[in-house]
């Protein structure tokens, strides 16, 4: 997990540079609609090399996608640590019933 929270703290630190020096303040100035679509182009490209079977491009896709996912928190100012405790909330629960719990 060090390595996501260290690329947290340096995604929130390049939304505050100029669009011009970094890919992160450009994503931000275009505003959330962007945001969400990158992350929707980058989630399909994930799937996509998932099937075609290719290693190296999925971990790359992978890797752009868990990118963009905290890029869009930060743009929500929802934190790394937050999705991690909802994760661990869910620990041991059966997938089934904890889908079954969120719609109670």
């Amino acid at each position: 997990m060090d390595t996501l929270s260290r690329l947290e703290t340096t995604i929130a630190q390049r939304r505050l540079a100029s669009p011009d020096e970094s890919y992160v303040a450009k994503l931000h100035a275009k505003g959330l609609p962007k945001i969400a679509q990158k992350l929707g182009e980058e989630a399909t490209e994930t799937v996509i090399a998932a099937l075609a079977g290719d290693e190296a491009e999925l971990v790359g896709e992978a890797a752009d996608l868990l990118f963009h996912l905290l890029v869009l928190l930060g743009a929500k100012d929802v934190s790394l640590q937050q999705v991690l405790a909802e994760l661990d909330r869910r620990e041991g629960l059966s997938g089934l019933a904890e889908k079954a719990s969120r719609s109670e």
